[in-house]
């Protein structure tokens, strides 16, 4: 959970810088359109040559973090700091040439103290706070005067610069303050998605635990079960029939034998770390046979759609077990035999399972996967939860829908990075 708290946290930094330039920018931009027409139609002589360098280095600076936030994937609260250290210095500089404290623009200064309060730690906005009183402060001591010799104009300008200053920046605040709620909102339902995926992943881990003990204590009695429809079988005078049950009984026993097996298997590293690579055609496939193995009474139909070769996939025990969930649940709900579609392409691998029943209920197209069910006559209720957990560790995803035609599907999709 920590990783997850600092993945979000480094990119609302970014967030918070790239805003941060885009605000720099409107800002140089309306800081321009003032220095060129001040002379002109306020009649206001202004001292351009300093005033539009300091401009012209705000600009470039702005410009080489742009270049760089648009390539980075993180942010610290050290570069918005820095970068509203300058701004609170570039805007006290323009105002040291344009009257200092006597500039109503320099309530501007106001501007990067509200952007700190809302986006860095307490002892940043205190430094961002105490740096523009300093700033501030020395406007009012040293700054090159403005030229104005009538009271009365310079009274007017003055309050029209008052108004301007609070427009620009109860726009530039209220901007600011809505972009931060919007994303704080998503940060919030991002780390709720987090919890609750890690609530679910714990509870996966506990039926992992609880399967692997109990495929571990079954073993001694299908042996039992094993080696007593063997000497049953042995019985002189037993009917065809009962052979044919025995032979069917000892068979489910040897399937369930390797099914402990397979998990025994599965439990190990290296199935994970040394992935067998097989076609995905001759995967599923055989995975289909397996599974009829074990459900005898079922009929299936695989359905190809992808154009050959197909892709090599890794047989990964997730996926094995996504897949038969899904299998099982489809023959449940019908007596009739289920398609399974396989599709493919460059982007990635699509496994529909198709039934013929009555659909899923209005409760497990809205949360199946992510909560359990009541157990029922044909299960424990928990296979779309395991399924759905297992195809988000692949980076997949599970879709529930019933079809216009009737039936349930589930479709699989799964990215090529993945297999």
């Amino acid at each position: 959970m920590s990783l997850i708290n600092y993945d979000v946290r480094t990119g609302e930094h970014l967030g918070n810088l790239r805003r941060l330039i885009s605000l720099r920018w409107l800002a140089l931009a309306g800081l321009g359109v003032l220095i060129l027409i001040s002379p002109g139609v306020l009649a206001i002589p202004l001292p351009q040559s300093p005033m539009w360098v300091i401009l012209a280095l705000a600009g470039l600076l702005n410009a080489l973090t742009d270049w760089r936030t648009r390539r980075a994937r993180s942010a610290t609260p050290g570069d918005l700091f820095g970068h509203l250290l300058i701004d609170v210095s570039a805007l006290g500089a323009l105002c040291f040439f344009s009257g200092g404290a006597t500039n109503p623009l320099i309530s501007l200064l106001l501007l990067p103290v509200a952007i700190a309060a809302l986006t860095l730690p307490t002892r940043c906005v205190a430094a961002i706070g105490l740096t523009a009183t300093i700033v501030y402060s020395l406007l009012m001591l040293y700054f090159i005067p403005l030229p104005i010799n009538d009271a009365s104009r310079a009274t007017q300008l003055h309050l029209i610069g008052m108004w301007l200053t609070f427009v620009v920046s109860a726009l530039m605040i209220a901007w600011l303050v809505v972009r931060m709620t919007g994303q704080i909102r998503e940060r919030d339902a991002q780390l709720a998605a987090a919890r609750e995926q890690a609530l679910r992943d714990e509870r996966i881990l506990a039926i992992g635990t609880l399967a692997a003990g109990a495929a571990h204590e079954l073993g001694t009695p299908l042996g039992t079960m094993a080696l007593l429809a063997g000497e049953l079988s042995k019985e002189p005078g037993l009917s065809a029939a009962i052979q044919d049950d025995l032979a069917l009984m000892r068979q489910q026993i040897q399937v369930c034998k390797g099914i402990i097996t397979r998990l025994a298997h599965r439990a190990g590293a290296d199935r994970l770390e040394n992935p067998l690579l097989q076609p995905l055609d001759h995967w599923l496939d055989t995975l289909r046979q397996q599974w009829h193995s074990s459900r005898p009474d079922a009929a299936s139909q695989l359905d190809l759609r992808g154009a050959l070769p197909a892709p090599l996939i890794s047989s990964d025990p997730r996926l094995q077990q996504a897949v038969l969930n899904l299998l099982n649940n489809a023959a449940d709900a019908s007596p009739q035999p289920i398609t399974i579609s396989l599709d493919w392409n460059p982007a990635g691998i699509i496994i529909e399972v198709r039934d013929r029943g009555p659909g899923f209920p209005a409760a497990v197209l809205e949360r199946g996967g992510e909560v359990s069910f009541p157990p029922h006559a044909q299960g424990t209720g928990i296979g779309l939860v395991l399924t759905r957990s297992a195809l988000l560790q692949l980076g997949g995803r599970l879709t529930l829908s019933n079809p216009d035609e009737g039936g349930a599907s589930a479709r699989i999709d799964l990215p090529l990075a993945c297999r």
